[in-house]
Parts: C-alpha cells; structure tokens; sequence
C-alpha cells in the first residue's frame, strides 16, 4: 500500500483507538504483523493550549514507522497549528484526520463525525490540515454519515481525494449507530471503485478471517482492525495467514499470552507512571481473558491492579489455576 510518498509493506493497519492504543499496545501488535500503526487521537486545540497531557500521546517507540498520528478538531487555523506541532513533535511518517469518532461529547461538538453534517467545513479541516503537515502524506477516517438518511461518504471522499488527501479509511457505519448493528461493507466497495487514492477498510473485522474477507469483497488496499484486537494482537498474525490463503494459527497457550500482556504492562510504565499503566491494565488484562473459563475471580482481581507487583502476583495465579480456553479466536 502505497500513501503517498510511503510505502506500507502490510494491508494490515492497527486503528488509533482513544485509551487503546498507546506506545506499548502499538509495540505489541506491531511485533505480531501490523504493518501501520496510529496514534490515539488527539485534540487540536489540547495541542494549540499547548496541554501538557496531550504532547505524550504523540511520541512513537524507536524505529515505529510507518506511522501516523491521529488529530480531531473543527477549527481550520487550529488544526493547521496542530499539524505543524503534530509532525514536530512526533516524527510521524503520516497525519491522519478523525471524521468519524462518534462519542457525542466530540461528535455534538462538530469535530470527528460532526464534520459528516458539513462537508464545505470538514473541506477546509482537510486543506489547513494539509498545509501544516509540511509535505506529509494526510489520510482521514471517517464514517458513512451522519445516520441513514444522510450518507456523504462517497461525495465527501471525492471532494477530500480532490484537494490531495492520500488516503481514506471507511468504517461501514453512521454516527448514530455507533457501534451497533453490521457494519455496511458495500460502501467501501463502492468507494474503492470511486477513488484512485487507497481506501483502507474498518467495520466489523473481529477475526483473521474477517480481514481476508473484507478486503476480498470491497477491493480496499488495507484493512484496519479495531475492536477484534482488544485482548487478542495475535489476530494479525491470523489476518496475515488468513489473506495468504495459510492455515491460521491458533492462539498461544494462555501462559504465553499472560507473558505478553505483562510485557505491554511494563512497557507502559516506562511511559507513564507506574499507577496510571496499572490502572489502564485493567481493562486491557481482562481482555486478554476473554473466553477462558472460570476467569470471574481473576478479573476481580485484575479490577484492583494498582502496581507492577499486583500484575505479576495475578498472573501467577492465572497460571497456576487457569486452562486455555477450548475455542480459537
């Protein structure tokens, strides 16, 4: 896949998930074959305050690349300051605008999806955007539209493909829908068939299977995988075997998959406090355990991690009295 001047030797493409994907997660999964990976998102104007909680979520491990970070705003001046900042900062290989969050205390505030009910605004978004990103390649993600009786895709992604925004990532579903319902893969398809531009494929990918088959049937240049990699960064390896016609691997014994959870845990402390790593570990460990029999009394205990001791205390009960689950994922 090719955006812009970067090449992305993988179709498989980690979303930017809000206190998902920080530097460890992104470590983790790009160790298990994602190709590309991004940010979480983050706010234009936290960057133009110059808040200090934001510059963080904008740093990528040694050697992460290609990369991209990930910015929401409605404000043209500000998103273009942003850009400028955004790329300073973090030595991103690409920028990519959210046109497509659609938590309502974003989406109401008319940045990410809220761009979908003004395509002449979400136009000037994209074109300040791409004047601060300083000769980066610029990508947006957006969703279908606002809700069924208005879906833009297709037309903003013509008018976006227009003004030299190098990429577009779909996600299959209206704001309103949040994340309910099936996502709608044929407007991908008919995207695909629209631009000339990659268009990478998001919405309902929960397996390697599901990945094989969405770029199958909608003829993107990438698949981005979400939700189906809570817990479980192995699916890039199944998407890869899957999309190459390969038996797909089934998941490491659940030892191996503890070791790498803690693993993440670490890293992230290296980052961020030790508290505020254990605290996110949370609910990233109980994904980790999702499937595996008699786990209830081990997420109890994961819902109190407060330190790296309290990781490695739990895990070694998890090893000791736990089996794997008897299903692949």
């Amino acid at each position: 896949m090719q955006i812009g001047s970067v090449h992305i030797d993988s179709p498989l493409v980690l979303a930017p998930m809000a206190g998902v994907t920080d530097i460890a997660f992104r470590s983790i999964c790009r160790e298990l074959g994602a190709g590309y990976t991004i940010t979480e998102m983050v706010s234009a104007k936290a960057l133009c305050y110059q808040d200090k909680k934001s510059l963080p979520l904008l740093r990528l491990e040694e050697g992460e690349h290609p990369a991209g970070v990930q910015l929401f705003g409605s404000d043209p001046v500000c998103m273009q300051e942003a850009a400028e900042i955004a790329m300073k900062v973090s030595g991103a290989d690409i920028l990519d605008i959210n046109m497509g969050c659609p938590v309502p205390k974003v989406a109401n505030n008319g940045d990410g999806s809220g761009l979908l009910k003004d395509l002449d605004k979400a136009c000037r978004v994209a074109e300040a955007t791409i004047k601060g990103a300083g000769g980066k390649p610029v990508t947006v993600k957006m969703r279908l539209g606002w809700d069924k009786g208005n879906i833009v895709c297709l037309e903003l992604a013509r008018m976006l493909e227009s003004l030299g925004v190098a990429a577009i990532t779909l996600h299959g579903r209206t704001k309103v829908q949040m994340y309910s319902g099936t996502a709608n893969w044929d407007y991908i398809r008919e995207m695909k068939n629209a631009l000339s531009i990659p268009v990478i494929a998001n919405g309902d990918v929960f397996s390697g299977k599901d990945a094989a088959h969405i770029l199958k049937y909608t003829g993107a240049d990438g698949v981005m995988i979400a939700r189906g990699v809570f817990g479980n960064p192995w699916i890039f390896q199944q998407a890869k075997a899957a999309i190459a016609g390969e038996p797909i691997p089934p998941l490491p014994p659940l030892a191996d998959r503890c070791d790498v959870a803690v693993k993440q845990f670490e890293m992230a402390a290296q980052y961020k406090s030790e508290k505020i790593a254990c605290l996110e570990a949370r609910k990233h460990y109980a994904w980790y355990l999702k499937g595996v029999p008699h786990a209830n009394y081990w997420k109890s205990e994961i819902s109190r991690i407060t330190t790296l001791e309290d990781v490695y205390r739990v895990t070694a009960g998890i090893k000791r009295e736990l089996k794997d689950d008897d299903h692949d994922r």
